[in-house]
């Protein structure tokens, strides 16, 4: 039986190595068990804040960890769920960062990208990040910066 449950255990290796990303996880192969620690290691991951903003026409998006709110002074502010953004795969966590946001039946993504200036063209001020919101069929193009 404890041998039996050991190779269980020991087949799942492939397993408990995706899963690792994840959660810790820790293997006692004498009493045959597998331990889980965390849900998700993201959970205690540290919440980048952003502000977004957009003219003609003029919206904005706030990104911190009681959510990523959208509103426009034509419609109605729209909240979404605080997700952690995925990132480009082989480049800086800080170069490209894509939000999916959940809720609202619809396919909502918003990308933030650094670059060397973004401009409103509105103002003379630069930011150092540009964005791209799309909501439902409408995509929304702005700049933003760190919170």
């Amino acid at each position: 039986m404890k041998k039996a449950l050991v190779s269980s255990i020991l087949s799942l290796g492939i397993c408990t190595t995706t899963l690792a990303v994840f959660a810790h996880i820790s293997v006692n192969k004498e009493l045959g068990f597998l331990k889980i620690d965390a849900a998700f290691a993201g959970n205690n991951a540290k919440v980048e804040e952003f502000i977004i903003r957009g003219t003609e026409p003029f919206w904005n998006v706030t990104v911190s960890k009681s959510g990523i709110v959208y509103s426009s002074p034509d419609t109605r502010k729209l909240t979404f769920p605080y997700v952690a953004p995925l990132t480009a795969a082989g480049r800086p966590a800080d170069l490209v960062r894509v939000y999916r946001l959940r809720g609202r039946g619809n396919h909502s993504i918003l990308t933030i990208k650094k670059v060397s200036a973004c401009s409103d063209g509105m103002s003379d001020k630069n930011y150092p990040y540009s964005a791209t919101l799309i909501l439902g069929n409408t995509v929304l193009e702005g700049c933003a910066e760190r919170k």
